[in-house]
């Protein structure tokens, strides 16, 4: 009688493929395991490799280089915290600080209240709607030094336009960047034109995810549109003003390029230093007087400012706006 293997090994028995060998399956088992498990990390891993060398180590060196008295050429001798108590008790540094926080606050309200006007009114039916809504990005892409040639021409003391147009009000021309709040002013104009599309289009995008359903309701219901803007637009949109909030003031208090072409590459801002900001004040102690350490110290006072500056605005918003998620 003939048995068969199946029967003597069994029901219970394994019966082993005809492929791999065993110690070759496990070396796949543990590849496949490490594979799932190490794969994302490997994937995102290029980014913090390049935040590391481009983020973390120059903060960290930043740090270094501001405990030492650190000239271009020359020794390096360590001083501790000495560049920071000459920072906090400088006037100039003082000074820098009052005409940026001056600027950010006449440049980014009006920028954010006009991105809002400006959305709501792009989020409207009307024709050549894409070419119009393209149309709010031209400012952003034009170069910042034709900006600057152009706003400086607009704001010239004697053959401005802002100045002849004041003149038909009995205005007298003004020197706009003698005074203190007229460079302020006419920085915050050439900031304000630059930007207000660019938060404009990002409060559109966040507009158009919102129900349309909510509107009809509330049209049904008779409310009028500034009814509907103020009920359902705005509680809506929290989160994306929270958003531009921060992100306006990280920008506004990094303020560079607009007040030293104001000033035709003056880095002291000014022969009163009236519209010297804080980043300026940094340039100009790096780069003209070559004092890195106190450029350094400056720097850091300044990642201080702004770290306070969107740690209350976020604060204030959430407040104002009743949480917002």
């Amino acid at each position: 009688m003939t048995v068969s293997i199946g029967s003597r090994a069994g029901a219970g028995s394994p019966v082993p493929s005809p492929g791999s060998p065993p110690a070759r399956r496990g070396v796949r088992t543990v590849l496949a395991r490490w594979d799932m498990k190490f794969s994302p990390y490997l994937f995102i891993s290029p980014y913090f490799l390049l935040f590391f060398l481009f983020g973390l180590f120059p903060m960290g060196y930043t740090v270094w280089v501001a405990l030492h008295d650190w000239e271009l050429l020359g020794a390096h001798e360590f001083v501790g915290l000495e560049n920071f108590r000459l920072v906090l008790t400088d006037p100039q540094f003082w000074n820098a600080v009052r005409n940026t926080l001056g600027m950010f606050v006449i440049a980014t309200v009006p920028q954010l209240l006009l991105a809002l006007v400006l959305a709501n009114a792009l989020n409207q039916r009307m024709r050549a709607r894409t070419l119009v809504r393209m149309g709010v990005l031209v400012p952003m892409v034009t170069s910042i030094a034709a900006v600057a040639i152009v706003f400086g021409q607009l704001f010239s003391r004697d053959f401005g336009m802002v100045n002849w147009v004041l003149g038909w009000f009995g205005v007298d021309h003004l020197d706009w960047a003698a005074r203190r709040w007229t460079s302020w002013l006419a920085v915050s104009v050439m900031v304000d034109w630059r930007w207000t599309g660019y938060n404009a289009l990002i409060y559109l995008a966040a507009m158009q995810s919102i129900p349309r359903d909510l509107y009809e309701a509330a049209a049904i219901d008779g409310a009028s549109r500034f009814r509907q803007f103020r009920s359902i637009t705005l509680p809506m949109l929290r989160p994306t003003i929270v958003f531009t909030a921060i992100v306006s003031t990280i920008g506004g208090l990094q303020l560079f390029t607009e007040p030293l072409l104001f000033g035709n590459g003056d880095m002291a801002g000014g022969s009163l230093r009236q519209f010297q900001t804080v980043t300026m004040y940094m340039f100009e102690n790096a780069f003209r007087r070559f004092d890195y350490g106190y450029a350094s110290a400056v720097s850091w006072m300044l990642f201080m400012l702004i770290l306070l500056g969107s740690l209350l605005n976020f604060v204030w918003l959430r407040k104002v706006g009743g949480g917002a998620r």
